[in-house]
């Protein structure tokens, strides 16, 4: 934020004119260090204060011209005699308008091309030197925010490609849920259906957003697990608690679900006593969120081919989203697999 503070325009302009005056103002306070009595006024001396506001004027339209014109017109055609034709014709203008002032304000000392070259020559290539590092400056700060640009819309285009593999993902596994009903010619078809129908609505208007109220995601897993349950019936346990959550704590959407899903996709089917724990809780900004299921080592290596697709892309995303405030543990043991994840939501 304060980065961006200095990057605003008024700032910038601001910057620019304190360290204008700040420089010409030196050869000032320089001069008030001698005694006054030892350099008594000139007839010249006001023409000569006014002949210092105009040079120090032409060296700074010197500067933003060699930083804003002659150095980007140099880049792009890449002549160097160019660039040193309009350096030489920007001194011969310096040359013309000292030359000019002097003519006309300056009465009492003749202006000689000498003494123009020995005064000016190192001004003007300190200024050219000056402005030569101030426009490299930009360059390389224009090509650090156009990389952070790139960078954040590229994390951003990964994290929609992602988000758009969990609702196909997880869609098939719903509709195969609905398949398996219907061949039951079961009751709970119709009741699933309307479940299905609100886990739609949400996915399609809600997880359009950056990120959901948490309450909201939590409302979309205990949907699910409805509908799991309706299909499962008794021949899977599920023990599910979700301690009160704070207005305020926001989530991004979808980012739970997998974990859920694949507890019932490898917690199920030809297992002993299925159990399926899945447990949310949030205190002071800290969310943790743990899902365990038992599981059968023979029956989980023969795996379909979009086995594992939700907890990889999950794994992703939250390396991108929650980097260092995130920890993501994965536990297999004694026939139980244990998913235990916290976010510092803050």
């Amino acid at each position: 934020m304060k980065y961006n503070f200095f990057r605003k325009k008024w700032v910038v302009v601001t910057l620019h004119a304190i360290c204008w005056t700040v420089l010409f103002s030196l050869p000032f306070f320089l001069r008030a260090t001698y005694k006054k009595e030892k350099h008594p006024p000139q007839p010249d001396d006001a023409a000569m204060f006014y002949f210092y506001l105009v040079s120090s004027s032409i060296w700074v339209a010197l500067f933003y011209l060699n930083a804003y014109m002659f150095l980007p017109l140099l880049l792009r055609t890449k002549k160097v005699w160019q660039f040193i034709s309009l350096h030489i014709l920007a001194l011969a203008a310096v040359y013309f308008l000292h030359s000019l002032y002097f003519s006309l304000f300056v009465k009492h000392m003749p202006f000689k091309a000498e003494n123009f070259f020995i005064y000016n020559i190192f001004t003007y290539l300190f200024i050219v030197a000056s402005s030569t590092a101030y426009f490299f400056l930009l360059e390389r700060q224009q090509s650090i925010i156009l990389s952070q640009a790139r960078e954040t819309e590229n994390l951003k285009t990964e994290l929609l490609f992602l988000r758009s593999q969990v609702s196909p993902h997880f869609m098939f596994n719903v509709l195969n849920n609905m398949v398996a009903l219907a061949r039951k010619k079961s009751d709970l078809l119709e009741p699933s259906l309307i479940k299905l129908s609100s886990l739609m609505r949400y996915m399609l208007y809600e997880t359009d957003e950056q990120k959901v109220p948490l309450e909201k995601e939590v409302e979309y897993i205990q949907s699910y697990i409805n509908l799991q349950q309706q299909r499962f019936g008794k021949n899977v346990q599920v023990y599910s608690s979700f301690g009160s959550i704070d207005n305020g704590n926001e989530i991004e959407p979808m980012l739970l679900i997998p974990f859920v899903e694949n507890a019932f996709k490898h917690g199920t089917g030809i297992i002993e006593d299925a159990i399926i724990k899945i447990e949310l809780k949030v205190e002071k900004g800290m969310l943790q969120f743990i899902v365990s299921n038992k599981y059968n080592d023979t029956l989980n290596n023969i795996k379909d081919k979009d086995s594992g697709i939700g907890l990889n892309n999950v794994r992703r995303r939250l390396n991108l989203l929650y980097g260092s405030n995130h920890a993501l543990l994965i536990n297999k043991k004694d026939s139980w697999f244990t998913v235990s994840l916290q976010i510092n939501l803050h």
